[in-house]
């Protein structure tokens, strides 16, 4: 049985060439073995049903997007930007080539192309994208401001991600295996040493805290008091009443209701405000 080219059916009528074939629009079709995996690719990981599930659509309809690659160092050789996953489904469905579009791209535009498509297609693990800034900002010593532009997200938003490279393993091992989010890893950075963040990590996993119950155990364990709750906004007609009661008295009232009664504060502040107050309220 001949092997599958990777075309689609809406790529195919556009590449009648056959393989290394250049189209209008720039697509060729290149051989799966002459396409190298990108040095620069900042994704390690792959889940294998989606590598399966995939698999088994480019089975029956071929690539429908081409892979993103750059010339190698050697002729015919091509070295690839975006698309692993596509390739290696590819090579899994028993593709003999695949179509791709061909750029001149440095090493670091290599990594930084393959950050976006990753991004865009939220395919990076959290820690994967810190590895992949890193790499900007020191191999290419990029700035976060740089670094921030490139990949299309706030500067804010690339220093919290890089902070992440600061966990120790355990808490990392717990982020990749997915024990915990990565709302529960930046938490778990506000605590000052690695032993503290790992101690708070298995109460986090024993107790499964969600984020905002970790954010409080980290508050408790870091020596800050708890947030207090909002005070409830006053009823209309008891607002009314303290102000009524603040005209009339000239100075600040409180009034709280209760399920029986309640309370009613009057405040001064100094003697004299104190001294008229009680005239004003004891004359007889």
């Amino acid at each position: 049985m001949p092997q599958k080219s990777g075309l689609g059916r809406g790529l195919g009528a556009l590449i009648p060439g056959g393989e290394n074939a250049l189209s209008e629009n720039g697509v060729m079709l290149v051989s799966v073995d002459l396409v190298f995996p990108n040095p620069r690719q900042p994704r390690s990981m792959m889940r294998p049903e989606e590598l399966q599930d995939l698999t088994a659509s480019i089975r029956e309809h071929g690539v429908l997007q081409p892979l993103i690659v750059t010339p190698g160092d050697m002729q015919g050789r091509y070295i690839l930007i975006a698309g692993e996953r596509r390739l290696q489904a590819a090579r899994l469905a028993g593709l003999a080539a695949v179509p791709v579009i061909v750029r001149q791209a440095t090493d670091q535009q290599r990594l930084e192309l393959a950050i976006i498509e990753n991004v865009q297609r939220s395919d990076l693990s959290p820690l994967e994208e810190a590895e992949a800034y890193r790499q900007l900002a020191e191999d290419f010593e990029l700035s976060h401001e740089d670094i921030a532009a490139r990949v299309g997200k706030s500067r804010v938003a690339v220093t919290n991600t890089l902070r992440l490279l600061k966990l120790p393993d355990a808490v990392k091992n717990a982020l990749i295996e997915g024990r915990v989010s990565e709302g529960h890893a930046r938490a778990l950075l506000a605590l000052p040493t690695p032993e503290a963040q790992v101690a708070a990590l298995r109460t986090v996993i024993a107790l499964e805290l969600n984020v905002r119950q970790t954010e409080e155990l980290v508050r408790k364990l870091s020596g800050e008091k708890p947030l207090r709750k909002p005070k409830p906004a006053a009823v209309p007609e008891v607002a009314e009443l303290e102000e009524r009661l603040r005209a009339s008295l000239g100075t600040k009232v409180t009034l709280r209701s209760g399920r029986k009664g309640g309370t009613l504060t009057i405040h001064y502040y100094s003697d004299e405000e104190l001294n008229a107050l009680m005239g004003r309220l004891l004359k007889d």
